[in-house]
């Protein structure tokens, strides 16, 4: 894929500002992968003094390290520096109704440690316990010597503060709707929390380190519990004003369809999700609760799952083409807690409208693409998230 020409960072000489000026410099270094003194202060426009003090700060607390030096033209060879991926570690937690997901990553978001774990509940008194001893685990597993934890990201299935959707159905949370996670968890991890949308966190992960490294504006279509949106516009992430926006399952692509647990008759979820699938294989006599399950149907080239994959495929199509013209991303990407070559199958048989604006005669990226993050892809995005948001400006704050 195409990369895009990065959004210039500019950073402020007010004393006031120091801390957003660390996130301008650590967000260039993890841009440019390394850079020497002068080019930080002229790509962050920060005085020469300025930028010798915030070196010295991050190098003091490991966060950056000091390399070889490299030589252009006369004089001295300017130090290298770059991230330190052992400077820091962040945590990243998706919570779904019958199970838990952990991941921890280094400051670089490399991969440090993934596990699952089953639950039979999702309620708060059976979840926070399970979290606290998945994180306890996680931080263990890199020893006695851990770096500092920025904090955990939480990752939840939305709405979050539902009023018109009135189901619960099975890709709901049990016993949250009185509740502040952020501030349950803190109490039970003591770290910084951050609780955020599934599908916005999925969308991170793949941004970090998947199909979407090279992408400032794109759509993710997250098969999770349900089948949510994250969408990030200009390098950006697109929530709503409660944290809802993407909830397109819900969207409504047969009027009078099949019935939702929200309520409405004919969401998308109904006919395009891993719920769908299951229910689907089940009237057929097929178990398909897990991704293993649907994987080996996928193995043998069960009839029954190809006949479902082409009868989710027309409606997740029709969604799409309406994504393109809202959004005009420059790519749709699917991922989740799916099957890889199910994606695959699933996009082979989407019939794209013809007519939208992602139909361009200058396109060089393909409209629909299958992510790279995998079933973890929400809970690395809640750790990406926890990196992105303690040392990295927004770029809307500081272009």
């Amino acid at each position: 894929m195409h990369r895009k020409t990065p959004l210039k960072i500019i950073g402020s000489n007010a004393e006031r500002t120091r801390l957003h000026n660390r996130k301008v410099v650590l967000g260039h270094l993890r841009s440019h992968g390394k850079l020497g003194r002068a080019e930080l202060a002229r790509l962050t426009g920060l005085s020469t003094q300025a930028m010798s003090n915030i070196i010295a700060e991050l190098e003091s607390e490991a966060l950056i390290l000091a390399g070889e030096r490299q030589t252009k033209g006369r004089g001295l060879p300017a130090v290298q520096y770059t991230l330190n991926p052992a400077g820091a570690v962040a945590l990243g937690v998706e919570v779904r109704p019958n199970a838990i997901l952990c991941a921890l990553v280094n400051f670089l978001g490399d991969t440090l440690y993934t596990k699952r774990i089953h639950i039979e509940s999702s309620e708060p008194a059976v979840v926070l316990p399970t979290v606290k001893a998945a994180c306890d685990e996680a931080l263990s597993s890199i020893g006695k010597n851990a770096p500092p934890v920025l904090g955990a990201g939480i990752v939840m299935p939305g709405p979050f503060g539902r009023v018109g959707l009135t189901g619960a159905g099975k890709a709901e949370l049990v016993g949250w709707d009185d509740k502040d996670p952020q501030v349950l968890f803190e109490d039970v991890l003591q770290v910084p929390v951050r609780v955020e949308n599934d599908a916005t966190a999925a969308a991170i992960a793949e941004q970090t380190t998947g199909s979407a490294t090279d992408l400032q504006s794109f759509c993710f279509v997250y098969f999770g519990t349900g089948l949510g949106l994250g969408v990030i516009s200009n390098g950006e992430i697109l929530r709503g004003a409660f944290g809802n926006a993407g909830e397109l399952g819900h969207v409504v692509v047969e009027r009078g369809g099949r019935l939702c647990s929200c309520g409405n008759r004919g969401c998308l979820e109904t006919y395009t999700s891993r719920m769908a699938a299951s229910e689907f294989l089940q009237k057929r006599g097929k178990s398909a609760e897990s991704q293993k399950d649907l994987s080996d149907l996928l193995a043998v080239n069960d009839p029954d799952l190809d006949e479902w994959i082409r009868e989710a495929a027309d409606p997740l199509a029709q969604a799409i083409g309406t994504l393109e013209n809202l959004f005009d991303p420059e790519a749709v990407i699917l991922g989740g807690a799916m099957p890889p070559e199910l994606l695959e199958r699933l996009i082979a048989q989407l019939n794209l409208i013809d007519a939208t604006v992602s139909v361009r005669a200058d396109r060089t990226l393909p409209r629909v693409v299958r992510g790279a993050s995998g079933w973890m892809t929400a809970a690395l995005g809640a750790a990406a998230l926890i990196i992105h948001d303690t040392y990295i400006p927004s770029i809307s704050k500081v272009a």
